[in-house]
């Protein structure tokens, strides 16, 4: 049989598949990998941070501090008098692993966050929003409640992995992703997370006051506040606020037989 040499069909190399088709199926298919690998990495972490214990978390983060924070001046009066005032709500979980640290973070937003190691950070944000040492009492006794519940553990995983994504994203420095992790953590955070930090808190407040009065005020506060402002909508993304939150701490407090009416401390500055 004799070979005769021919010229190939036009357009062979050319997929019948339209350009955008095939980019389309390439992002899907990468970003298809990157959730499996992401979901790998967390699995694997949150698997090992469970046996990390909380006295070992509180010694190896004893004396961690995001990179990313920005504090306030150590001789700041409100810091002092906070530190205070956990310390006289931690007394009453007596067995607690944790050497409680507060931190005001020099941010107008309003948040809060229970970072590892025993770390608290509250924003000064938060702070112009608070009227009464009961109200703040609350908030504090809340994050101790994640604390106790090890909710911020059990979610870094999911925070770190996600946090170094958008660091190397957006070109930012890996080496500050504290808080953005801290951030993201607290954004995942269950309904019955906070519900059962909510009742923590309740409990280390009346514990303290003889009474549950104004705990839950600040967000009684916010919910007759326009809801565009923003500032104060950021502590309630962090911390999911259903419509019926303040009601089921009230139901919970009677339910436990507590005073809802008491003597309402001012704040120490």
């Amino acid at each position: 049989m004799r070979f005769e040499p021919r010229q190939p069909k036009e357009g062979i190399n050319v997929s019948d598949t339209h350009p955008l088709v095939e980019a389309g199926t390439l992002v899907v298919g990468l970003a298809a990998i990157f959730v499996i690998i992401a979901l790998s990495i967390i699995f694997l972490i949150e698997a090992a941070l469970y046996y990390v214990t909380a006295e070992d978390e509180a010694k190896l983060f004893s004396n961690w501090m995001p990179d990313d924070l920005v504090t306030v001046a150590p001789d700041d009066e409100r810091l002092y008098q906070m530190q205070l005032l956990v310390d006289r709500l931690a007394s009453h979980w007596p067995e607690s692993p944790y050497d409680i640290r507060v931190e005001i973070d020099d941010s107008d937003v309003a948040n809060a966050m229970a970072l590892p190691g025993g770390l608290i950070i509250v924003t000064q944000g938060l702070l112009d929003q608070v009227e009464s040492e009961n109200e703040l009492a609350f908030v504090l006794g809340h994050e101790l409640g994640h604390f106790r519940n090890r909710d911020h553990l059990r979610a870094l995983g999911r925070g770190i992995v996600f946090s170094l994504f958008f660091a190397v994203v957006t070109g930012d420095d890996i080496g500050g992703v504290g808080i953005k992790a801290a951030d993201i953590t607290l954004r995942g955070f269950s309904r019955r997370q906070e519900s059962e930090a909510d009742e923590f808190g309740l409990g280390l407040a009346n514990a303290e006051y003889g009474h549950v009065d104004q705990s839950w005020r600040l967000f009684e506060r916010w919910d007759t506040q326009d809801s565009s402002m923003i500032d104060l909508a950021i502590y309630l993304s962090t911390h999911p606020d259903s419509g019926d939150r303040v009601i089921k701490m009230k139901q919970h407090a009677e339910l436990e037989g507590w005073r809802l009416q008491g003597d309402v401390k001012p704040l120490g500055w």
